[in-house]
């Protein structure tokens, strides 16, 4: 995650900074544009990620060859030319793909179903992940923007090279863990499998890097944003192909298919929050860089450091709702999980709705207190809280057992349409009044709320 964060801090602000200052000199449009589809792609990628160590080469080859592509990515966009910067990103998106998803897996196959100490293992798996996004803007996003924005990638890198080492160090603590792959029938049905799937893989990996080498010798007079745009029809069309075999599927019990009706209905409500939420990276990257006086007691810094703000309060504010969910339920006060969905998205909402007075004077070329931030920082991080772990928690309590790998890529996709929709939005930073703009994605995520809290009756009956 150190490596991950401290690169999306960056990202943005340096395709968007100008080309004298080292930057790409592109417009909020086309870098909005680039950022949605490397975001989006990121997450989902985990599922052929998935499936991948599930059928060939077991979870912990998965997260070794994904650290390698991943480091070998940061190193890449450390050379200062437009090609390196793009095979980068692609990189990065592949090697996140094994990384992500498998490694939590390992996490899980460390213990017994039964075993207490699942919870606390989870913990102490989330502060891990939490450190590293705290620390990473701060070293990264400092190299970068004050001193090469290319060290700065070469710095997050190093990160991902340390946890490699790490990694292959304390291996012995794992045993066999995930050390395999699942079976897969007769050694001659797996041998067939693997054939074919590098055989495809093969092909699909040659065809992108030809796309890649066409578009930027100009063979191929294709751009990133129509890149961006093909990618939008693409998720839109993986989901609502998804979610109708799913649905038309004639394989459920009565009680299987109104859970999946139950998970759509919370995947709907999580890509609508991921679309706010993610906006850290993008809209509010920019408002920080441009919009935000980066001083705090008259001391300088720079503005990616906004970035650590989500990983600080969920440190604070983790153990308190761990505290209150525990008390509203031992008095069965506590909310249901999509009355929990429907809080997060209205304080999602309710953090952008906080940066409109700031926005108004930002349009009149004041540069705002950095407390405003700040505040919508805490309040999309209580907003987090009240759904990302409960979303991950309903998903398996709902999914049918024969699915459940599967519905646990359908919350990453969520989390992928979040992002690409939250990459795009950042795009009319430059032609829309920001007052206007904050107003809007306001309105958005508050209304999805309300509609939440109306629609958590048959949600609860169908969970």
């Amino acid at each position: 995650r150190f490596s991950y964060y401290g690169m999306r801090a960056l990202l943005l602000l340096f395709m968007t900074a100008p080309v004298a200052s080292g930057g790409l000199g592109f417009d909020a449009a086309q870098g909005g544009a680039i950022y949605a589809l490397y975001t989006s792609m990121v997450y989902m990628m985990t599922l052929p990620g998935g499936w991948i160590a599930d059928r060939f080469i077991g979870q912990r080859r998965a997260v070794l060859y994904g650290g390698i592509l991943i480091a070998s990515g940061h190193f890449s966009m450390a050379v200062p030319t437009l090609a390196t910067f793009y095979l980068g990103l692609f990189l990065i998106v592949i090697g996140t793909g094994l990384l992500k998803g498998n490694v939590s897996v390992i996490v899980g196959a460390l213990y017994s179903p039964e075993d207490k100490r699942r919870d606390a293992g989870f913990s102490i798996f989330y502060m891990g992940i939490n450190m590293g996004a705290f620390f990473s803007p701060l070293v990264c996003g400092y190299l970068g923007q004050r001193v090469n924005w290319h060290l700065g990638f070469a710095a997050a890198g190093v990160g991902m090279l340390f946890g490699l080492i790490q990694y292959v160090a304390g291996s012995r603590y794992l045993g066999e863990v995930c050390s395999k792959p699942a079976p897969a029938g007769s050694p001659e049905e797996a041998a067939t499998l693997r054939r074919r799937a590098l055989t495809i893989g093969g092909v699909l990996v040659a065809a992108v890097m030809l796309f890649g080498v066409a578009t930027l010798s100009g063979a191929l007079p294709v751009t990133a944003t129509q890149v961006a745009d093909a990618a939008g029809y693409f998720l839109l069309f993986l989901t609502v192909g998804f979610f109708g075999w799913l649905f038309s599927s004639s394989g459920w019990t009565r009680e299987e298919r109104h859970r999946l009706y139950a998970i759509g209905a919370l995947f709907l409500a999580a890509g609508i929050f991921w679309s706010v939420f993610e906006q850290a990276g993008s809209t509010l990257n920019l408002f920080a860089d441009r919009n935000t006086r980066t001083e705090l007691l008259g001391m300088p810094f720079p503005s990616s450091w906004f970035q650590s703000q989500n990983s600080l309060f969920l440190w604070m504010l983790a153990p308190v709702f761990a505290w209150l969910w525990i008390r509203l339920g031992s008095a069965n006060r506590e909310p249901s999980s999509p009355a929990k969905f429907a809080i997060g998205l209205v304080f999602v909402g309710l953090g952008f709705a906080i940066l409109i007075p700031p926005a108004q004077l930002a349009q009149q070329g004041v540069q705002v207190s950095p407390m405003w931030l700040t505040m919508t920082y805490v309040l999309h991080t209580v907003g987090e809280l009240c759904l990302s772990p409960v979303g991950l928690s309903a998903m398996t309590k709902l999914a049918p057992a024969r699915i459940a790998g599967l519905v646990m890529g359908i919350w990453f996709l969520a989390t992928s349409v979040g992002n690409y929709i939250a990459g795009r939005v950042s795009g009319f930073y430059e032609s829309f009044p920001l007052p206007s703009l904050f107003m809007a994605v306001t309105v958005f995520g508050i209304a999805a709320g309300l509609v939440m809290f109306a629609l958590t009756p048959p949600i609860k009956r169908l969970m």
